[in-house]
């Protein structure tokens, strides 16, 4: 497998940084430059999964997100990235997210626990940008190696979530 330039490494984590700071800050414009004009972002953490597509898929999550009710005040973290090259010059990563809900006096609560499993390209422009972006819950394949375990279970959708298109 290819080695990653320390270079790409830094900017895939300003890619990782730069999506969470404008979709909890609801800059829609800032979140839409993270992905490929071709992207694919997934969202498999309630009963229905859902899928959006393109530049104008991610404009319509963001704007969803932004006018969500219950959605000012998080946060989304992300750690522990995995990088992995591949021989095309693309990178898959894998990483932990837990989103955190600060609103009101603390404690504050964790409002999400989950992963990402990702698929970044780099432009001409030498820019990194998300061609595949997928959300799940800390449950399912990501488990598979304990006994019992491996199945995903899907959420019910919390009303203040739910995505009217």
């Amino acid at each position: 497998m290819p080695s990653l330039p320390i270079e790409d490494r830094i900017a895939l984590q300003d890619l990782i940084a730069a999506y969470g700071w404008a979709l909890d800050t609801g800059d829609v414009d800032a979140l839409v430059a993270c992905f490929t004009p071709d992207a694919r972002m997934v969202e498999e953490v309630f009963d229905e999964p859902d899928i959006w597509e393109g530049h104008e898929g991610i404009r319509g999550i963001a704007e969803h997100y932004r006018n969500a009710p219950g959605f000012p005040g998080r946060q989304h973290h992300v750690t522990q990235v995995q990088y992995s090259p591949q021989d095309d010059g693309s990178c898959t990563m894998r990483s932990f997210a837990f989103v955190t809900e600060c609103e009101g006096e603390p404690p504050y609560l964790l409002r999400f626990a989950g992963w990402y499993d990702d698929h970044a390209v780099k432009g001409e422009d030498g820019q990194w940008r998300f061609h595949r972006r997928t959300v799940r819950l800390w449950d399912g394949q990501v488990l598979s190696k304990f006994p019992g375990r491996g199945e995903w279970v899907p959420r019910k959708r919390p009303e203040s979530l739910i995505i009217k298109r």
